[in-house]
């Protein structure tokens, strides 16, 4: 039998000339299900049948609130009407057991992916978040001899007695050695620089800048107290009004059936409900989908923080969770690390928009979305500037009378601005006439919205292009270390109790291709007769009312290496359903505070944490829950 082999790196070179071409979209016509049509220069392709005004660019809370997926984004052009002798490509079909294998090697993959990061942004990027052992970062003492580098610069500039003037009202979980390891943890922190740049002076002005952001996210901002507001930073190291025993808490994304709980699986309480994601640290790092990757920067694992989110607040990482922060780029937004440093400069475009070195951008970046923009200075933002002043002025940096540090009329980063960096992997939909099976392309892009796979985490490439595409066959990993497999569950949500269920397994995957070995986890009360296979066939307990079972599916490959992943099957019981959360109804311009819930249109939403907290209380043609043009911006739909 002949092996469909494609050439990775031939395709990748091809893709720039295959790009789809549809009928503009009329917004009097409806459209039968895998329609093209171009809006906006844009391809969408119809999910099912779409009536007539229900338009690609409609704002959807979720996926299958929308007829309309995008089949091309930012690489398409309308049809020539010149005309063109060319077919339009055949609409892609997702893989099922007729599908062609595809055969490549992991030597191909590893080639596009250095090839698609090989430019000095990425570059850049990715030597100012390189991170250390962690066997260097917990040796750290303050004033040891073989502390490395760039913390005996913060040591030099900032003593102990000086830490300890600064935040003399901090929570005792913040320590100055805590502050010495999240620098020793994260090397471009105060790092050396060859090119003639002042190291000193950019480490002073890192320090007055985080610390100046740290008073107004952790402050006491308590004015009757002797030590000035500036002095009142790192007082709160949990968010107020939470601790680790409370359910039901940043925790939406949670849920399996999401690729942000599969991807960064969250810890369980021993009852099985998920732990809360609430904000701790200096940065009040919140949520699985930032505490998994945060996990994975300091660990080399999303487990460590997603089962013990605790350490974020009572260990050196709630130091260490700020300058996780400082130093990553969140496009189209620069790193605050390369706006201090010079590293960052703005465009033109950039320039137009108000967007130039200084402090000013840097609250940008943190919480431009609420403090930003107006014809006047935000208070928080004003806050920010008075406690700024004070920190350079005590730690000695100059603050030039043109420097910008407030950002009233300063519009946001945007894709067209020079911090515009894609740092994350998505699935490729352009046409390649050559590939089989329809022309699909076997190639990922890089993208500047959050995805599961980071360009910064090497084999993500590999692992995105089987990920979208499960037809591809590894057939050697390219003399290269083994990569762990995929879990996944397909089957029912929702079944009878005392009925049978079968869950598979069977699209889990391992990245060389190799055979998996299935081990299935099931909860009390049900019952299945082999936990070892590829499909389970489960037969349910019966509650007396509606619950909610997780089963756990937990593959490993040949070499050892394992992944997990959990499915939500909710049980009908005897005595019917079970109440919803009676929350009380939105109301337009309440100050709702971070974890609030409301009822809105018959659902259920919760207000997410700073800094987006300011806009559940915006206006409602915006901000409104499940119905606003941005409302996804403010709330999670529960």
């Amino acid at each position: 039998m002949k092996k469909n082999r494609i050439s990775l790196l031939l395709a990748g070179l091809m893709l720039s000339g295959h790009l789809w071409a549809a009928e503009a979209y009329d917004i009097n016509k409806s459209y039968p299900g895998g329609s093209q049509v171009n809006y906006n220069g844009q391809v969408f392709e119809a999910k099912w049948w779409v009536n007539p005004g229900q338009t690609p660019g409609m704002a959807a809370a979720n996926e299958w609130d929308t007829p309309w997926k995008l089949v091309g984004e930012g690489e398409v052009t309308p049809p020539d009407t010149g005309g063109d002798d060319k077919p339009n490509p055949p609409t892609p079909t997702p893989p099922d057991g007729s599908t062609t294998p595809v055969y490549m090697s992991q030597a191909e993959l590893d080639a596009k992916e250095k090839a698609l990061t090989d430019f000095p942004a990425m570059e850049a990027v990715k030597a100012s978040i390189a991170t250390r052992d962690n066997l260097v970062v917990e040796a750290v003492q303050p004033g040891r001899a073989d502390n490395p580098g760039n913390v005996k610069r913060v040591e030099s500039l900032l003593s102990e007695s000086q830490f300890n003037y600064l935040f003399p009202l901090r929570a005792p979980e913040y320590t100055y050695r805590g502050l010495l390891q999240a620098a020793a943890k994260f090397p471009a922190l105060c790092s050396d620089y060859s090119d003639g740049r002042d190291a000193d002076a950019i480490c002073r002005k890192t320090l007055a800048t985080m610390f100046a952001h740290f008073a107004q996210e952790t402050g006491g901002h308590e004015n009757w107290r002797p030590e000035a507001e500036w002095r009142q930073a790192l007082v709160y190291v949990r968010e107020m009004g939470w601790n680790e025993t409370m359910r039901g808490g940043y925790n939406a994304e949670c849920r399996p059936d999401v690729w942000q709980g599969q991807q960064w699986p969250c810890g369980t309480f021993d009852n099985g409900e998920f732990k809360s994601y609430f904000g701790r640290g200096a940065k009040q790092l919140s949520y699985n989908y930032n505490y998994g990757p945060f996990s994975e920067a300091m660990f080399g694992t999303v487990r460590t923080l997603l089962d013990r989110p605790d350490l974020v607040a009572d260990t050196w990482l709630n130091l260490a969770s700020a300058v996780f922060f400082y130093t990553y780029p969140q496009p189209p937004k620069p790193s605050m690390l390369h706006v201090i440093d010079g590293t960052w400069q703005p465009n033109d475009h950039d320039k137009q928009n108000g967007l130039v070195p200084g402090f000013g951008v840097t609250t940008q970046i943190i919480n431009g979305g609420v403090e930003c923009g107006g014809p006047v200075e935000h208070a928080q933002s004003q806050n920010r500037i008075n406690y700024y002043r004070e920190f350079a002025n005590y730690l000695g940096v100059a603050v030039p009378s043109d420097e910008v540090l407030g950002c009233k009329n300063m519009k946001v980063f945007d894709d067209k601005g020079a911090g515009a960096l894609p740092i994350y992997w998505e699935q490729d939909w352009s046409y390649v006439a050559e590939n089989p099976n329809g022309g699909k392309s076997y190639a990922c892009k890089l993208v500047g919205y959050q995805t599961r796979f980071s360009a910064f985490k090497e084999g993500d490439y590999s692992r995105c292009v089987q990920h979208f595409y499960p037809e591809v066959v590894i057939e050697d990993n390219g003399g290269g270390t083994n990569l762990p497999p995929v879990a996944n569950i397909t089957g029912p949500a929702q079944a009878e109790g005392g009925s049978k269920v079968t869950l598979s397994g069977q699209h889990s995957s391992a990245p060389e291709g190799k055979p998996l070995t299935y081990a299935w986890t099931i909860p009390a009360g049900a019952s299945a007769p082999a936990l070892d296979q590829v499909t389970l066939e489960l037969t349910l307990p019966k509650p007396a009312s509606d619950t909610k079972l997780e089963i756990k599916l937990t593959v490993t490959d040949e070499g050892n290496l394992s992944r997990s992943t959990t499915h939500s099957l909710l049980v009908k019981g005897e005595e019917g359903g079970v109440t919803p959360p009676d929350y009380p109804a939105y109301k337009e311009g309440t100050p709702y505070k971070a974890g609030e819930r409301v009822s809105n249109g018959g659902a259920s939403y919760e207000c997410k944490p700073h800094p987006y907290t300011g806009w559940c209380a915006g206006a409602a043609w915006a901000y409104e829950p499940g119905k606003g043009t941005a409302w996804s911006d403010a709330w999670i739909k529960l």
